[in-house]
């Protein structure tokens, strides 16, 4: 790999092994996030994990009806940022019952935003392989608690996702998504929503603090789009140098260059 294409690994690297999301909501509400989470009611946890899979479930049909040869142009990640920040300051005004409403909308604005940034890293929108990775994204907002060691870096999530993802995009491709319930899709969606639960939760509890209302739903929407697009950027950077130097090879370079993460 030339000193270009490594720098741009590091910068790949630096983007999905450490990623920020939770120090700098807990800067902003002044107190640890773990705090924040305790305060939220009882029955928290379903609105969120039922949010979370109408949210992925809405932005798979996104991918898959609106992401084609038509979608192209400059990317608007100011755009998409101001549009999360604003259906978050109408989410913070509403609370824990708007998720519902509130994170769909986020969530398909951040789709577009992580199209953009595919795009931009050479990848063909029309293919229903790059239209998996885009939702595959929302699976590298947060790591769950339960997760196991190999589980946790980046490629421990690509490859505990691979086989859901193969199947999914495989039964689209022969049949579209005119059965939403069949068993990849449904498969598919679990195991997404089910890591996008882990930031969207911290979010909630965030927007829920003392200090914060409707400004501050805004805010911490603005911070939540800006993971993602981060994420995005990390993980379209390491499928454009796995395409030009093999997948192996890039592999190898990022573990190397991930170990001071892993320690």
């Amino acid at each position: 790999m030339d000193q270009i294409d490594l720098e741009r690994l590091k910068e790949a690297v630096q983007l999905l092994e450490s990623p920020s999301w939770t120090a700098k909501i807990t800067d902003i509400i002044g107190m640890p996030i773990e705090w924040a989470i305790k305060k939220l009611p009882e029955g928290a946890g379903q609105i969120v994990s039922k949010a979370t899979e109408i949210a992925i479930r809405k932005a798979l049909v996104a991918s898959i009806a609106t992401m084609d040869r038509k979608y192209s142009g400059k990317p608007f990640r100011g755009w998409h940022k101001l549009a999360a920040a604003t259906s978050g300051g109408i989410g913070g005004f509403f609370g824990l019952p708007g998720l519902v409403i509130e994170l769909p909308i986020s969530t398909v604005i951040m789709l577009r935003s992580i199209a953009d940034i595919a795009r931009g890293e050479g990848e063909k929108i029309e293919d229903i392989e790059t239209q998996m990775a885009c939702i595959e994204v929302f699976a590298f907002g947060g790591r769950k608690r339960s997760d196991e060691a190999s589980e946790t870096g980046y490629y421990g999530v690509r490859i505990g996702l691979a086989t859901t993802l193969r199947e999914a995009a495989q039964y689209i491709t022969e049949r579209g998504l005119v059965e939403e319930g069949a068993p990849a899709i449904v498969r598919l969606i679990a195991r997404i929503a089910s890591r996008y639960s882990v930031p969207v939760i911290d979010k909630i509890a965030a927007q829920g603090a003392p200090i914060l209302g409707s400004a501050g739903g805004a805010t911490i929407n603005y911070l939540f789009i800006n993971h993602f697009q981060s994420m995005a950027r990390g993980h379209f950077i390491v499928r454009n140098l796995e395409r030009k130097w093999g997948e192996d090879a890039a592999r190898a370079e990022y573990q190397n260059v991930a170990k001071p993460y892993n320690v």
